[in-house]
């Protein structure tokens, strides 16, 4: 089976649609997807104006007889909201967006469609990807590859989040739309999730998905085509046994390729209606271009297209009846609603047990902690005391779980995500939580356990972000390096010792610290007042943040 991925994509859609032209360039690096975006939509490079004109033959738009890719009410009723046409393919994976540039250019100069930004986020990845390529291929440093990584968030991610600075991309609609960002790397339970989230809704018409699907999808060959066919894939570290000593033995085993859950969503004859319906936004990546949680939130938030609420959540997720409208009254419930944020820990759950969440009594955000054994010392959150039932509203903690949290979508306007924390796993929850309440956000648990997740412990063998970085380099441990790196930049905004500016001017790593003026604290309240709050206090002598009790939050004494 093979497939066309990536940059190469344009260039088949190209050669197809105009066989004439059958020596054109199959090397996607200068013929459109990596141009710089002007104002005219036209991208830099051979060949430009050919595609271009060839593509616009193949937009709906311009062809009276192609309605595959329209949705619903674009063919009997009108067009859809200007933001949502022209409709995004869900499928087949890697669908090049037709009028691509001219799409891109005309979202960075203020007027946005979801079109346009997936075409941006292709683009990012596409050149990404070339560049991953070439980088491993020449054995490349860590500092080389920081380096590239930063340069193309320069050209292409920085560019858009500095047009919508301070705004919404989109006018946020009061209708009580949900939008759900999932974040999934080489996820075999994505359909279901999405199978719960819209069978247990009370309104799935009002439920929206944006999802960054980071799969193995098969080999890459070097003219950018995809071969799905044998065991192409890695496992993740499978226990085999025990040794003489008792302890794990562990290999890596060869795979087919992932499940690709949106295609079984949207194949499903009771779900296609959602995809078709533009309820289901899509981002694909390939695992090789997977930089860990933190930059595939980045990228699935950017999915958002004008919903009320925000939700982010992981992908392995089972979901009480009617939670969305729970969740909704939960927040309204709050005493500093709008600018609320709910977060928690969500229970478990075993695969087989029922696909409905038995609504129990939420836990409260209330514990940290730091391991200082650890390379990098990082806050870790954790549960404190849950509510007893009793309490006539949600009450305060001082943290956000990166794993689920709600809120109205002006926290994406205060507390934009931070495209500049690449390969990154810890971190991100101590990062997310001074960042929303030094904003001005309260932070709240919710009352009752709406949804559960599946906790994977390392026994399960599933694969991780940092394995593929690591064969990617050809080097075990690539991704611990570069993260050691990258993680600066957190703690020198949440205020570890050995962060400060003049020790990360040291090691020569001002970069880490790009725009962060954009995605840092804010200034209604102050980091100071965040660490009292929280109970933090530096520790001068493991270069780290200590968490002391946090009494106020266990108690539910503040609403």
């Amino acid at each position: 089976m093979i497939i066309i991925a990536g940059s190469f994509l344009y260039q088949f859609i190209v050669l197809n649609a105009e066989k004439n032209q059958s020596n054109i360039n199959a090397n996607g690096n200068s013929n459109g997807n990596t141009a710089e975006y002007n104002n005219n939509g036209n991208g830099n490079g051979n060949g430009g104006s050919i595609r271009a004109n060839i593509i616009s033959r193949l937009d709906p738009a311009n062809n009276k007889n192609a309605n595959v890719n329209k949705l619903p009410d674009q063919l009997d009723d009108g067009p859809p909201p200007p933001h949502l046409s022209p409709p995004v393919p869900y499928l087949p994976i890697f669908q090049s967006i037709p009028n691509a540039q001219q799409l891109i250019a005309q979202t960075i100069n203020g007027i946005p469609t979801i079109a346009g930004i997936t075409a941006l986020l292709q683009a990012y990845m596409a050149e990404f990807h070339d560049e991953n390529m070439r980088l491993s291929s020449t054995q490349a440093r860590g500092d080389e590859i920081l380096s590239s990584f930063y340069s193309l968030v320069r050209k292409h991610l920085t560019p858009f989040d500095q047009a919508y600075r301070n705004k919404p991309i989109f006018p946020i609609r009061d209708d009580d739309s949900v939008f759900l960002s999932l974040a999934a790397f080489r996820e075999h339970l994505l359909k279901d999730t999405m199978v719960y989230a819209f069978d247990n809704a009370k309104y799935p018409d009002k439920l929206f998905i944006g999802a960054v699907v980071q799969n193995c999808f098969g080999k890459v060959n070097p003219d950018g085509t995809i071969d799905a066919s044998g065991t192409p894939c890695k496992t993740g570290r499978q226990v085999t046994g025990k040794n003489k000593n008792g302890n794990d033995m562990t290999k890596v085993s060869d795979a087919p390729i992932d499940m690709n859950g949106i295609e079984e969503f949207c194949t499903d004859p009771k779900y296609k209606k959602y995809c078709d319906a533009g309820q289901v936004r899509v981002v694909y990546v390939h695992e090789t271009e997977s930089l860990g949680p933190a930059m595939a939130r980045y990228h699935a938030s950017k999915l958002w297209g004008g919903e009320t609420f925000f939700a982010q959540t992981d992908s392995h997720l089972e979901f009480a009846v009617e939670w969305d409208e729970k969740y909704r009254d939960e927040i309204k419930a709050a005493r500093s609603y709008p600018k609320a944020v709910l977060s928690s820990y969500p229970p478990g759950f075993s695969p087989g047990a029922g696909n409905t969440v038995r609504e129990t009594p939420g836990a409260r955000l209330c514990f940290c902690e730091t391991k200082v054994e650890d390379p990098n010392p990082i806050v870790r959150i954790n549960t404190g005391r849950s509510y007893d039932g009793s309490e006539p509203r949600p009450t305060q903690i001082p943290f956000i779980a990166a794993g689920f949290f709600f809120t109205r979508a002006e926290f994406l306007v205060d507390v934009p995500f931070d495209p500049f924390l690449p390969w990154c796993f810890m971190g991100e929850e101590i990062a997310l939580s001074m960042r929303a309440w030094t904003h001005g956000w309260d932070i709240y648990a919710p009352r009752k356990n709406l949804i559960a997740h599946q906790y994977r412990p390392g026994r399960m063998g599933l694969p991780k972000f940092w394995g593929t970085v690591g064969r990617l380099y050809g080097r075990a441990g690539m991704n611990t390096k570069l993260q050691g790196s990258v993680i600066k930049r957190i703690k020198h905004m949440v205020g570890y010792p050995d962060a400060t500016l003049e020790k990360i001017k040291e090691g020569k790593l001002e970069f880490v610290l790009e725009s962060l003026d954009q995605y840092g604290l804010g200034t209604t309240r102050t980091k100071e007042e965040y660490m009292k709050f929280a109970g933090l206090e530096v520790d001068e002598k493991h270069a780290a943040l200590q968490c002391k009790r946090i009494a106020w939050c266990n108690e539910g004494a503040l609403e």
